[in-house]
């Protein structure tokens, strides 16, 4: 079993940048692929970005590519998302995903990106 716990949502302005974290639990992070997936009301979820279990690959959606970088830490079990130059249409509760067999979700944090 693996818990996710994500944090560092919040609301912010056009243009602005926020960092997520999702802290990992329970299991050898390091077996793990991790990613980060949006969803809004209505829509499906979506992958946003996600690295390999030693950082050697990452994948970007086609939407947020050089505006986000994914990056984690193993020692600390912790995968970061940071978003810059965000715009209106990031605007999702953003939930962490660990995957090797099995596939863990976190409860997702809240990003609003509004004037």
């Amino acid at each position: 079993q693996v818990q996710l716990v994500e944090s560092g949502g919040g609301l912010v302005q056009p243009g602005g940048s926020l960092r997520l974290s999702c802290a990992a639990s329970g299991s050898t992070f390091s077996w793990y692929t991790m990613s980060w997936y949006r969803q809004t009301p209505g829509k499906e979820r979506e992958l946003v970005a996600a690295i390999g279990s030693t950082s050697a690959s990452t994948n970007y959606a086609d939407s947020v590519k050089g505006r986000f970088t994914i990056s984690r830490d193993n020692a600390k079990n912790t995968v970061y998302l940071q978003m810059n130059s965000l715009k209106p249409e990031d605007t999702a509760v953003y939930y962490c995903n660990a995957r090797r067999i099995t596939v863990y979700w976190g409860q997702g944090t809240q990003v609003s990106v509004s004037s």
